[in-house]
């Protein structure tokens, strides 16, 4: 078969790749992926230096930012229910847009994930220095404790995986909703924050929504795309959810509400209480509130929440990664090695591999302990946008191949498409745009995207040049039927 063919892959020979995995993550456990995959590092870190950019616009460009990301999510919600598969979106791009697609969606998932890694491992770092106790303890110390411990988590099974995930979930909601709880009662009391009497008059006094123009609120954009890059998670989950029938459409249909309440709530709310003036990079704003406001421990109690989102996120994305190289090396995309499951079906060759990348996130902590966390988030936002715009191409052709009647229509579509598909793409195209006004980091990484597509293109040549190394038939984890394993085009 022609791999650069755009008909695509035999559905029945892609779905076949989702043998050996486990059904067992339950409805509470997958709303929690869901929920957590809304909340992370990029709210409760980023939304420090982001305030500090931008001011109260923030709130704007988070809840824009929040209504395609929900667009895309529903986009993926028809996938799913077409046809559930951990590989999620490089299955969906190899069965509607062909094998060529596949490689670079999967790959450039790769990328996002494993920069986002090496966000999260420097979060985990710059929360255990919150701690003067640890003050001297070098940031790379505390990045590879972490990467030790969501290693194990996620070699041992995906139910505990799952459960695990849940509670850190847990934690995350409980936390900001006690801070939303917490910070309307204050507001509507008009208690006084630090000296501050609380009110829309700190938000006027202190230039107002655009204090520094309209450019830097559009130019925080590639970032605020970075705090939602997990919500796509939901549809790796379903490979592996019980009733995901049931399950995932609850799950994408909450996401709205939440981004609403989470991120666009919280930081209005964080501008009502203190000027925006008080929140700086490198410390949660949460942290500060909480600091300011006096109560003993708070700060503590809060620093170990938003450690624990570090740490979710790092779990969410070292369990996706896994799926979508085993997915990859499945369909002759990446070394065969990365389709090992090991006893726990789990994607053991995926998951080291990305580990390794992950020890380079270590080595960069050693290195460059001040800059590491914007040099990998502004590459991270470049796997983002190739992620989501190929959920979109896959949609888009999945409709196409409904009208031709190919397939079945889906029974969870997403609101106003095609127009607002092509509208998500559009969406997408101008976060490039805006990153490349981001000057340097945006700029510079705008301008690697040539060298990416060089590097692409090479291993793509190289992959098909190569031939396949075949898995001992003696390996039980190994659940593949031989005519996929030997399939060479």
């Amino acid at each position: 078969m022609d791999q650069s063919v755009a008909a695509g892959t035999d559905p029945e020979e892609v779905a076949a790749q989702d043998e050996g995995y486990h059904k067992g993550l339950g409805n509470r456990q997958v709303q929690m992926i869901a929920i957590g995959g809304a909340i992370g590092t990029g709210l409760f870190l980023g939304a420090g230096s982001r305030l500090q950019a931008a001011g109260p616009s923030l709130a704007i460009v988070y809840l824009v930012c929040g209504v395609f990301s929900f667009l895309i999510l529903r986009a993926l919600g028809e996938l799913v229910m077409h046809r559930p598969t951990c590989g999620s979106f490089v299955s969906y791009a190899r069965e509607f847009l062909g094998e060529r697609a596949s490689f670079v969606a999967g790959w450039m998932s790769f990328l996002n994930w494993a920069m986002t890694g090496i966000v999260d491992i420097t979060a985990v770092a710059l929360y255990m220095h919150y701690w003067g106790t640890f003050a001297d303890v070098p940031q790379w110390v505390f990045a590879l404790m972490a990467l030790f411990i969501v290693t194990s988590m996620n070699m041992i099974g995906v139910k505990y995986f799952g459960e695990m995930e849940f509670w850190f979930s847990l934690i995350k909601v409980v936390a900001l909703s006690l801070f939303l709880i917490a910070g309307a009662v204050i507001l509507g009391v008009r208690m006084p924050v630090g000296g501050h009497t609380t009110g829309l008059h700190l938000i006027s006094d202190n230039g107002g929504f655009f204090p520094h123009g309209i450019l830097p609120a559009l130019v925080l954009v590639q970032g605020v795309v970075f705090a939602y890059s997990a919500i796509e998670l939901v549809g790796t989950a379903a490979g592996e959810c019980e009733d995901y029938e049931n399950v995932v459409p609850r799950a994408i249909n909450s996401v709205m509400w939440r981004i609403a309440l989470f991120y666009v709530g919280a930081v209005v709310l964080l501008t009502l209480l203190l000027p925006w003036t008080a929140y700086k990079a490198g410390t949660s704003p949460f942290v500060t509130f909480f600091q300011t406001l006096g109560v003993p421990g708070i700060g503590t109690i809060m620093n170990i929440v938003v450690l624990t989102a570090a740490l979710s996120s790092l779990n969410s994305g070292l369990y996706s990664t896994g799926r979508v190289l085993r997915a990859l090396a499945l369909g002759d995309s990446a070394p065969r090695f990365l389709g090992y499951m090991n006893r726990h079906s789990v994607p053991a060759g995926g998951i080291l591999m990305t580990v390794g990348i992950y020890l380079v996130g270590v080595v960069l902590n050693y290195v460059v302990p001040s800059q590491v966390f914007e040099i990998v988030l502004n590459i991270s936002a470049l796997g983002i946008v190739s992620t989501w715009g190929f959920i979109l191409a896959s949609q888009i052709m999945f409709r196409r191949a409904v009208r031709r009647g190919e397939v079945k229509a889906p029974t969870f579509r997403m609101p106003g498409a095609p127009f607002t598909s092509w509208l998500s793409l559009g969406f997408l195209a101008a976060v490039l745009v805006l990153m490349a006004f981001d000057y340097p980091d945006g700029t510079i990484t705008v301008a690697t995207i040539p060298l990416i597509a060089a590097l692409l293109a090479l291993g793509w040549w190289s992959l098909r040049r190569t031939p396949p190394i075949l898995m001992p038939a003696t390996i039980p984890s190994i659940t593949l039927t031989r005519d996929i394993l030997e399939r060479r085009d």
